[in-house]
């Protein structure tokens, strides 16, 4: 299991949502097919086609914020964006 793999399955799994890196949240978002949009602050706005919700992160040092890793395995699980878990 690669490097993404592993990062996929943690963010999936729901137990590191608070021990989360913002780079390895950015890294699934790029991965998935996501297009980032850099803004004049720390606000990195993504979006897809065909996935309606724009996601929206920033870091909180050099961590996700835990509720943005939610949104992200959410809609990952909406649109059925990986194929394993």
């Amino acid at each position: 299991m690669g490097k993404l793999e592993k990062l996929i399955t943690k963010l999936l799994s729901g137990s590191a949502d608070n021990n989360f890196r913002f780079e390895d949240l950015r890294s699934v978002l790029l991965s998935l097919g996501f297009t980032e949009k850099t803004t004049a602050g720390s606000h990195r706005i993504f979006y897809m086609a065909n996935v309606l919700e724009i996601v929206n992160i920033q870091p909180d040092g050099n961590k996700a914020k835990p509720y943005q890793v939610k949104q992200v395995r959410s809609i990952i699980l909406k649109y059925s964006l990986v194929s394993y878990e």
